[in-house]
């Protein structure tokens, strides 16, 4: 399996290696580690699920892919001719397609195994701390995002398109990311989560005080 993982390490790195919006290779390997982290404090042996999982999650993410459909097929082609079982294949797919926080909004949390739990904390602890501050940061450039506007309040959102609306960069945080370390499924990745998540705050405070210098 050792040697499928890599190959699935590979076409990751191929799909993503361009991407400008924080989800490129980088991100899904820091997911994978995480996720394998997580499993271990978990007590998960078989993690083969989990890193596949974790390197593909976002190959087929309507915010990195124009063509979610074809590329969906391209990856099950891919997954068949590489020998994955039909079950594999599908719990694979169950897990990357019902793992985001913006279809929860509409849908609620999915019923994820723990394999798909694992997967799901480490892509949101990848939000946070340092990694996410820049991320965020990044990603509002990406859209074209007001930094900050001290006039516009952070929104609540309902509905993904609402979700995918242009707000600040700032504002993201309040929106999302603080909410993220109380939909944690493990343990270990609450305990990771509220680290990263005190150490945003801390930014927040000495990035207000800048502003009103």
């Amino acid at each position: 399996m050792q040697n499928k993982l890599e190959m699935i390490r590979q076409y990751a790195k191929e799909k993503l290696g361009s991407d400008r919006s924080g989800h490129d290779f980088y991100h899904v390997e820091r997911v994978a580690k995480i996720a394998s982290r997580l499993a271990e404090q978990e007590g998960v042996k078989d993690q083969a699920i989990i890193v596949a999982a974790s390197y593909l999650h976002d190959v087929i993410d309507d915010k990195v892919v124009a063509d979610v459909a074809t590329e969906a097929d391209e990856l099950r082609i891919f997954l068949t001719d590489l020998g994955l079982s039909e079950g594999e294949i599908e719990e694979i797919f169950y897990i990357i397609e019902n793992l985001s926080y913006s279809k929860e909004l509409e849908a609620g949390k999915a019923q994820l195994s723990l394999a798909g739990q694992i997967v799901q904390d480490a892509d949101r602890i990848d939000a946070l701390g340092a990694i996410g501050i820049l991320r965020t940061a990044y990603y509002g450039g990406h859209t074209q995002s007001p930094l900050y506007d001290p006039n516009v309040a952070p929104k609540r959102f309902t509905t993904k398109q609402a979700y995918r609306e242009k707000s600040t960069v700032i504002n993201h945080f309040y929106e999302k990311l603080f909410k993220l370390p109380e939909t944690m499924n493990t343990l270990a990745g609450k305990e990771e989560a509220g680290k990263r998540k005190t150490f945003m705050e801390e930014f927040l405070k000495r990035f207000y005080e800048e502003w009103d210098i």
